[in-house]
Parts: C-alpha cells; sequence; structure tokens
C-alpha cells in the first residue's frame, strides 16, 4: 500500500530512484535483445520439424507393413497356384478344368496386381525417405543455431542475472511507498516513449528527455520542489540536478 505521508520531495526522489532502476532493467532487456524471441522461435520450428519427421516415420512404417502384406498375398497366391495345378491332374471333366484353370489365372492376377503395388509402394517409399532425410537435416541445422542462441542467452543472463534479480525487487518495494495516482502517470508516461524514460533530469536548462529549453520560473518551482513538474513539451516529470549530486 502506498506511503500517503512520504513529502514532495520524497516522492520525486522515489520516481527518480525508480526510473534509474527500470532504466537498467531496459538496459538489461536490450542486452538480451531479440534473443529471447529468437531462441523461442527456433525451439517452435524443431517441435514442428520433428511433428513432420514423426509423422513421415509413421507413414513409412505404413508402406513397409503393406509391402509386407501384398508380399503374404504373393506367396498365398503360388500356393494356390501349386495346389489347383496339382488338382488338374485329377479333374474329371472340362468344367472341372477350365474352373481351376480360372483360378490359377485369377491368381496370377492377384500377384500382378500385388507386385505393382509393392513397385508403387517402393517408389513412394523413396520419395518419403528424401523427405525424411531433409527434414533431418533442416533438424541438424535448427539444433545447432539454437545451441548457438542459447548459449548467447544465458552467457547474458549468468552475467545480469543478479543485477535484474536486485533491480527487480528494489522496482517493487519502491513502487509500494509511491503513490498510485502517480505511478500510475510514471507507467502512462514511461509506456509512450521507446526508451522508457517518465523521470528527466533538467541538465543545460533543458529536459532531459526532450532536450527543450526549459523556462526560467519553471526550473526555480522544479528546484524548489513544492509540487511536481511536468515537462510542457514532453509531458515527462521533472526533476533537477540534486538527485545525481546526491549520488556523486
Amino acid at each position: 500500500m502506498a506511503n500517503k505521508e512520504l513529502t514532495i520531495p520524497e516522492q520525486l526522489a522515489q520516481l527518480y530512484h525508480l526510473q534509474k532502476n527500470d532504466s537498467k532493467l531496459d538496459e538489461i532487456k536490450v542486452m538480451k535483445g531479440e534473443l529471447p524471441m529468437e531462441v523461442s522461435d527456433f525451439e517452435d520450428d524443431l517441435v514442428g520439424l520433428n511433428t513432420r519427421k514423426s509423422r513421415l516415420l509413421d507413414s513409412i512404417n505404413d508402406i513397409d507393413e503393406d509391402i509386407k502384406n501384398h508380399n503374404n498375398n504373393i506367396k498365398e497366391s503360388e500356393s494356390l497356384i501349386v495346389k489347383y495345378e496339382k488338382q488338374l491332374d485329377k479333374v474329371k471333366n472340362n468344367r472341372e478344368f477350365d474352373a481351376l484353370n480360372k483360378e490359377i489365372e485369377l491368381q496370377r492376377l492377384e500377384i500382378q496386381l500385388s507386385e505393382k503395388r509393392i513397385k508403387e509402394a517402393n517408389v513412394s517409399k523413396v520419395a518419403k525417405g528424401e523427405s525424411l532425410k531433409n527434414i533431418e537435416d533442416k533438424i541438424a541445422v535448427r539444433q545447432k543455431e539454437l545451441k548457438v542462441k542459447k548459449d548467447e542467452l544465458e552467457s547474458i543472463i549468468e552475467k545480469t542475472e543478479k543485477e535484474e534479480d536486485r533491480l527487480i525487487k528494489d522496482s517493487t518495494k519502491q513502487r509500494k511507498e509511491i503513490e498510485p495516482r502517480l505511478l500510475k502517470a510514471y507507467d502512462k508516461i514511461r509506456s509512450s516513449y521507446r526508451n522508457g524514460l517518465a523521470v528527466a533530469v533538467v541538465a543545460r536548462e533543458s529536459c532531459g528527455g526532450c532536450f527543450n529549453k526549459i523556462p526560467p520560473q519553471k526550473q526555480i518551482e522544479i528546484g524548489m520542489m513544492k509540487h511536481i513538474v511536468a515537462c510542457e513539451h514532453c509531458g515527462r516529470i521533472l526533476v533537477d540536478d540534486t538527485f545525481i549530486l546526491q549520488e556523486a
């Protein structure tokens, strides 16, 4: 809950230090750059590629199963042909002879059909095998690229993690002490600018955010810290260099 008893100078001090922390957090974010998003994109890409690989492997397994079934059909037809040819020696009339020959011819057609299906399946298997090889090559490349990006990101995180945690904790603590409406205004201003600067220090009689000149009377008001003053050009909350000098 915000501390309502803070004086204007104390509130400005809190805002200034919150801005310092947030700016440092922004710098860390810039150091990481697009790496977190790139790592996520590579991981998503790998999931998609591995899914395609899995489907191709399933498809190739199905083709192998079909080839196996067709080979079994050929063996079965060959066995039936041998059986029917033996029965031809024992036929008693032309009707039986013709019936057996028709069965033999039917089984030969079954063999031809199965052989055709096996050839088609092998062509399909070769094509899918090539697709599988291409996907596996892509996966290998993506994995290498992902490792490079992850190593870069982990190196930055290792260097900045402690400072980032400290800054986040400090910012969270400071936010609890700032008056809610003032904090809301700070966040709104901060989100309006790419550099996230909501609190600007007056330097060389100018706003440290937009660099427009500040009238002398305004500079006096800022220095007196009796109320919070915003830049009439960019809307940033203005503070004098007192806080910087105190840290020097």
